[in-house]
C-alpha cells in the first residue's frame, strides 16, 4: 500500500479519535464516543489517560479476543485487555509487518501535558509509508525532524497546538498528506480545520 491508497483508510471519528486500515488491520487511535455498530479493532493505540483519549467503555466495544492495546504506563496499567503493550517515546514494537513507535507527545508552553509523564504520540510504518500522530502535543523539536508520507495533528489549540502552529509544522516537514484532528468536541471547530487547510502549502495535500 502506497501513501495514497492509505489516505483512503483513514477515517477521522470525532475529536481526537482516528481510524486506520492498514494491511487488512484495523487501527483505533484514542477511540472515544465510539458507535456500537463500528467494526472491531486489531489494534487500539491510547495516546495518554485523559477520559477522552481513554475511555475502558469504548475500548471494549471495539476489542475482541486478539485485540492489542499499546500505550503508555498510566494506560496499560489501568486497562482491562490482556493483550496490552506498554511503550516510552520511541520505543518500537512490531504487529505483524506494521511497526509502531511511541513518539514524544507534550506541551511547551503549557502544562496539561508534561514531557516528564512519558505520554505518547505514534508513528505507524508499513513497507514505505509512514504515518505521524502527534497526540496531544504542542509542536515539539522532536516532530520538526520527522520525514514521514502523513501528518495527523491536533489543531483546536488550548490544550495542543494551535491550526495555525499544525501547519507550520507540516509546512517545515512537507508530508504528502496531513489530516487535521482534535476539534468539534470539547474543544476546536471545523473551523480550525478549514484554518489549517489554508495555511498548509502545496505540496502537501489536507484531507478533511
Amino acid at each position: 500500500m502506497n501513501a495514497e491508497e492509505i489516505i483512503k483508510n483513514i477515517k477521522f471519528l470525532g475529536h481526537a479519535t482516528v481510524k486506520l486500515k492498514i494491511a487488512e488491520k484495523i487501527i483505533f487511535v484514542d477511540p472515544w464516543k465510539i458507535k456500537d455498530t463500528e467494526e472491531k479493532a486489531d489494534i487500539i493505540l491510547v495516546t495518554h489517560p485523559h477520559f477522552d483519549h481513554y475511555s475502558e467503555e469504548d475500548i471494549k466495544k471495539i476489542a475482541k479476543d486478539t485485540t492489542v492495546l499499546i500505550s503508555c504506563k498510566d494506560v496499560v496499567s489501568q486497562t482491562s485487555l490482556k493483550n496490552k503493550r506498554q511503550i516510552q517515546p520511541f520505543e518500537e514494537t512490531k504487529i505483524d509487518d506494521i511497526t509502531i513507535q511511541g513518539f514524544p507527545a507534550y506541551n511547551v508552553n503549557k502544562s496539561f501535558h508534561p514531557k516528564s509523564n512519558n505520554w505518547l504520540g505514534f508513528v505507524i510504518r508499513h513497507n514505505d509509508v509512514s504515518i505521524y500522530i502527534a497526540g496531544d502535543s504542542d509542536v515539539i523539536e522532536e516532530a520538526k525532524q520527522l520525514k514521514v508520507n502523513i501528518m495527523i495533528l491536533p489543531v483546536g489549540g488550548t490544550y495542543t497546538m494551535t491550526d495555525k502552529e499544525a501547519a507550520e509544522l507540516v509546512n517545515l516537514t512537507k508530508p504528502d498528506y496531513a489530516i487535521p484532528i482534535h476539534y468539534g468536541d470539547i474543544v476546536g471547530s471545523i473551523q480550525n480545520a478549514q484554518n489549517f487547510k489554508r495555511f498548509v502549502s502545496p505540496p502537501t495535500k489536507v484531507v478533511i
